[in-house]
């Protein structure tokens, strides 16, 4: 697969020949997370508000339209070739988002995380490609494909298999990748390598696992995310496909054992706060998750 996007289509009404959002926007909120100045939620979709006004939100789009999974963020005029490809986007010298956000995840964020020997590892999956692959390479030789969850698990064994790295994931979601090479069992903390943990955190899916890194670092999958509407962590109540009884008792089995600076999720965006606050934040979560009662799927309740 070709990272060049091709030509865009003709432009929507009223775009004027700009940069806009095509109708196959799901609302994911990857576009508004990388370019927040220049794209917004407007009636259950992302809206260009306006077209960009210097460099740096130029690049904002870019970084928007790379990572979009269904390639809605386009101008008329402009191809999105390698050369002009942001990815994979450093957040700090140790974790880098990897852009290219896949179809077959739901439009997931997915990371790298660099170690202290060279190495990297790479946290759930972006779109497959060969020519990807080796970008996120150029990092480190990648040690670890690491599965959050069953949603995110597409590419992981393609992944995997061209890094010569290991795939895990936990038993509860095994059915989505049961070529798996380390399969997590039960509620216990499991060493993955030095500095990285897995912590089973069932509810959101059966096998749900969040990876803490470094005592820094916390990659969630879709179990809790930073919330802008509310400037707080959440949980995504309304899609919550196992049980969020679940994931209440899971939090409160896990939660005092967290210690991070960086939420790094799945879906919804990512926060760095201050080690105790986020703590506060989390034992608050925690708490609230517990007065939750189940409720049917709504991906259009989510408060991002």
């Amino acid at each position: 697969m070709s990272n060049d996007l091709g030509p865009a289509a003709a432009p929507e009404e009223g775009t004027g020949g700009g940069w806009y959002v095509d109708a196959r926007c799901t609302n994911c909120d990857v576009a508004r997370q990388l370019a927040p100045d220049v794209i917004r939620e407007q009636d259950g979709r992302a809206e260009v508000i306006r077209q960009p006004r210097n460099e740096a939100e130029q690049q904002q789009l870019y970084a928007a339209a790379f990572a979009c999974h269904t390639r809605s963020i386009r101008h008329p005029a402009h191809r999105l070739t390698p050369d002009l490809d942001p990815f994979p986007l450093a957040l700090d010298d140790t974790v880098h988002l990897c852009g290219h956000n896949s179809p077959h995840t739901a439009g997931a964020n997915a990371y790298l995380l660099r170690r202290s020997n060279g190495s990297t590892m790479m946290i759930d999956t972006p779109r497959w490609s060969d020519e990807l692959a080796s970008r996120y390479e150029a990092l480190g030789p990648v040690t670890d494909v690491l599965l959050t969850h069953r949603d995110h698990a597409a590419h992981g064994r393609r992944y995997a298999d061209r890094f010569g790295a290991r795939l895990w994931i936990h038993e509860g979601d095994l059915d989505a990748a049961p070529d798996a090479d380390h399969v997590i069992g039960g509620t216990d903390p499991v060493e993955i390598g030095a500095g990285v943990t897995a912590y089973p955190l069932s509810g959101h899916t059966r096998g749900s696992v969040l990876y803490l890194a470094d005592g820094r670092y916390c990659f969630s999958g879709d179990s809790f995310y930073w919330s802008r509407t509310t400037s707080d962590l959440e949980v995504a109540a309304s899609v919550t496909w196992y049980s969020i009884t679940e994931l209440a008792a899971s939090l409160a089995r896990t939660a005092p054992r967290l210690r991070f600076e960086w939420v790094l999720p799945g879906h919804g965006d990512r926060k760095r706060l201050p080690t105790e606050e986020m703590t506060r934040r989390l034992e608050q979560l925690t708490a609230r998750t517990r007065t939750l009662q189940p409720q049917p799927i709504d991906f259009t309740a989510v408060r991002w």
